[in-house]
């Protein structure tokens, strides 16, 4: 009994499975007659995909979000959003505290697994400030964008479309109401749009650890070297970001070229915040040049931090990864950030994740070319990328979609939401260390 309910128990299944069921249940209400405008609901095929992109949090979309579904259809895509965003373990943890419920010491487990926390100590306290977190973050984000769409559309639609659409950024979603797949488009030059939204984005993408510390400064005065990491990592690839974009789109009469001197810093900085990973945009994306495409390719790739309501590869991954090369090149056997020795075990789970991530998108990407035919290379490839990152930037492939490439990206997606070591965890039935160790051996490397 005590075997069985450990293996029922173990957190990468839970996970994966517990994902899975709030996608087929989110597909099964997106295909009601009253979730969409026609009364007709969604094939089931389009519903799963609508259903995995919220829920995973990625913001790709077969039909356009604003006008195909009903109030009741973008309401179930918002639940989706927000369990997928901050993952079910903290909603079931919101309602046992509510019941009065002890938390147990496998559930404890699996909210470490969730949020990726390293270690159980305070981890149900953090859950607890995370929904705290999460309410007046998207509370005042709403409210300051409700007061800015209220200048174009009456209050009520005003105030249903500012929280929709802080809820949909701070998640790193990427869904809107705008309609004709536009997106934010109309308010490329507005600076309360884009600064709040940006700031939402940034908010949900740092990591509710991060966000944790910064709270608790005033009483530890210090931070820790994953937050020291996140915060350099982070900001150095917005303002590289940024600078790339406005240099690589500054002369293109299609995006930044009419544009006044604070639009044109306004779109590119929102451009380079949205592949961390959200997925609206104010500049249409096919209309963007090759190099400013494969930068965002790149980005979308690296993605959001660790504990995050983004996806991608993850800041840390990428920053370990980068100072295991200089280590390399400099002749040091060890890997140091600000005085820190970075374990071995985290190279080689960083080095894990990137290779898999790579795989994924190199192995999608190909299937996509055949099934996709006559389709720009870069096109798809920027589609699978975005899946794996759960970004939803789109060049305008999705719509268009054979039903075997809808599949391909709802794996994806769901393989980038969940994480590819969780779904390999999940799937392996054994996971111990090995009983002994075989003798050391040399090969050619460069």
């Amino acid at each position: 009994m005590t075997t069985a309910r450990k293996y029922y128990l173990d957190p990468p299944k839970v996970l994966v499975t517990g994902f899975a069921v709030i996608i087929f249940i989110g597909a099964m209400l997106l295909m009601l007659p009253v979730a969409t405008n026609d009364g007709k609901g969604l094939s089931f095929l389009d519903a799963l995909f609508t259903a995995t992109s919220a829920t995973c949090v990625t913001g790709l979309v077969v039909v356009d979000t604003g006008t195909t579904f009903t109030l009741f259809g973008q309401l179930v895509i918002l639940a989706l959003i927000q369990v997928g965003g901050l993952g079910f373990m903290t909603f079931a943890t919101m309602f046992a505290f509510l019941l009065g419920k002890r938390i147990s010491l496998q559930e404890r487990l699996l909210l470490r697994e969730a949020m990726n926390n390293l270690t159980l100590e305070g981890i149900v306290r953090l859950v607890k400030r995370v929904l705290i977190f999460t309410v007046i973050i998207e509370g005042i984000g709403g409210l300051v964008l409700a007061i800015r769409f209220a200048f174009d559309m009456p209050p009520l639609k005003a105030f249903y479309f500012g929280m929709f659409h802080a809820i949909s950024n701070f998640n790193n979603a990427g869904f809107d109401l705008m309609g004709d797949f536009r997106s934010l488009t109309g308010y490329v030059e507005d600076p309360v749009v884009t600064l709040v939204v940006c700031a939402l984005i940034i908010l949900g993408g740092i990591g509710f650890i991060v966000i944790n510390e910064v709270y608790e400064y005033r009483q530890t005065h210090r931070f820790s070297l994953h937050t020291k990491v996140v915060a350099v990592t982070s900001g150095l690839l917005l303002a590289f970001g940024t600078l790339l974009i406005f240099l690589f789109e500054l002369h293109n009469p299609k995006t930044l070229g009419p544009l006044s001197p604070l639009g044109k810093f306004l779109a590119s900085f929102y451009q380079a915040v949205t592949p961390r990973t959200a997925g609206s945009n104010t500049l249409n994306i096919p209309d963007l040049t090759q190099p400013t495409l494969f930068l965002i390719i790149f980005l979308m790739f690296v993605g959001a931090s660790p504990g995050s309501t983004g996806g991608g590869i993850k800041t840390t991954t990428f920053a370990t990864l980068l100072g295991a090369v200089w280590s390399q090149i400099r002749g040091k056997e060890d890997v140091v950030f600000f005085k820190k020795r970075i374990m071995y075990d985290t190279i080689y789970k960083s080095l894990t994740v990137t290779i898999s991530g790579l795989f994924i998108v190199m192995f999608v990407t190909m299937l996509l070319t055949i099934t996709e035919k006559g389709k720009d290379f870069l096109m798809i490839l920027f589609e699978a990328t975005s899946a794996f990152g759960t970004v939803g930037l789109s060049m305008g492939l999705t719509p268009e979609l054979s039903p075997f490439g809808k599949v391909l990206i709802i794996f994806t997606m769901f393989a980038g939401r969940v994480g590819p070591l969780t779904i390999a965890y999940a799937v392996t039935l054994h996971r111990k260390p090995d009983p002994f160790r075989y003798p050391k051996g040399k090969i050619m490397i460069g």
